[in-house]
């Protein structure tokens, strides 16, 4: 869910050097080619609207290239939001390792209205629907496909080092 920290874990992913896929970047960029601001509003729309138009493994699949260019045995995906998404990569990569990551509604809120992103909700009014439209577009039903599952709450250094660890074992399968 968006606050979770899954760009903790990609930064990780970076510090070991784990090439890493940002799926909302594929949001974003058909925002700004439809000609749109990024807004939540207008973001939001395309996340529902492109998966209406194309299918709702549409994002992975745009993904697609992005992850085979970088030649890499291992690969971070993050912002998976469906449960098509995760059957897409599951058959396209033997290998597929999905992640969860958690932190409770009120935690996430804090971080978000910290982030300030353009995108991010200004109130929890916002907050919520936000939240209700990424339940929309299905992904309590990837979260509870996770084959791992981190919470995210409080103690930053140990959550690093779970997810540290969590990365140390997958590059070595």
């Amino acid at each position: 869910m968006p606050g979770s920290g899954k760009s903790l874990v990609a930064n990780l992913a970076h510090t070991l050097n784990i090439p890493v896929i940002i799926m909302g970047d594929v949001i974003r960029k058909e925002t700004e080619s439809r000609g749109l601001e990024p807004t939540r509003e207008n973001i939001g729309l395309i996340m529902i609207k492109i998966r209406e138009e194309e299918g709702e493994d549409v994002v992975a699949k745009k993904c697609l290239p992005e992850i085979m260019k970088t030649n890499s045995e291992v690969v971070l995906v993050e912002g998976i939001r469906s449960l098509n998404e995760v059957i897409y990569f599951k058959k396209k990569f033997q290998n597929f390792i999905l992640i969860a990551i958690h932190a409770s509604p009120k935690t996430r809120y804090e971080r978000l209205k910290k982030r300030d992103r353009s995108d991010d909700p200004k109130t929890w009014e916002d907050f919520v629907d936000r939240d209700l439209r990424e339940l929309k577009a299905g992904i309590g039903d990837a979260i509870a496909m996770a084959d791992f599952m981190i919470i995210n709450e409080n103690d930053i250094a140990k959550v690093r080092d779970k997810i540290q660890d969590l990365l140390f074992k997958i590059i070595k399968v």
